[in-house]
């Protein structure tokens, strides 16, 4: 089994409109990684994620902007031969992306940020109070870097498992 860059843009923003989660890094003052698992919308080469006004992540932020953004497919067990324990791996696809968070403050601009969130996870459309577009903080990640990979991929006796290992 192998692993295989994928380099095409639209299958890499196929993989993540195909995700419901994503896990966002980052790294304190004293370099110590903090990673969160997060609901996001994508358009345009831009990650759009919303969290609380405060907090560890949002004081990380603010002295280092930098994140890692990781989305992976749901993984599914392959082997090659049932019997070597070698030949098992997981297949799936994942992107890793870097960018700066951005903290958007602007009211309409928040307001179109929250439908690319939903947007992600609904075909409704919604709308939304004053109250809530105030109090919620919308990071915008316009991506710098990504790279994506299809891991685990058999070779043509490789067989697959349809239940979760876990």
């Amino acid at each position: 089994m192998r692993t295989v860059s994928v380099e095409e843009l639209h299958h890499i923003e196929s993989l993540i409109r195909n995700c419901t989660l994503c896990y966002v890094g980052m790294a304190d003052e004293q370099g110590v990684p903090y990673v969160l698992p997060m609901n996001f919308g994508y358009d345009e080469e831009v990650i759009y994620l919303h969290s609380a006004q405060e907090g560890r992540s949002i004081s990380i932020l603010h002295k280092n902007p930098q994140v890692c953004i990781t989305f992976c497919t749901d993984p599914k067990l392959v082997w090659q031969d049932e019997e070597v324990a070698c030949s098992y791996r997981m297949r799936a696809e994942s992107v890793i992306c870097h960018g700066s968070v951005i903290f958007e403050e602007d009211y309409d601009e928040k307001v179109k940020a929250l439908n690319i969130i939903m947007k992600q996870y609904s075909d409704r459309t919604f709308s939304y109070s004053v109250p809530a577009v105030k109090n919620v903080k919308i990071w915008k990640v316009p991506i710098d870097k990504v790279t994506a990979k299809e891991f685990g991929v058999p070779g043509k006796k490789a067989q697959y498992k349809d239940r979760k290992v876990f």
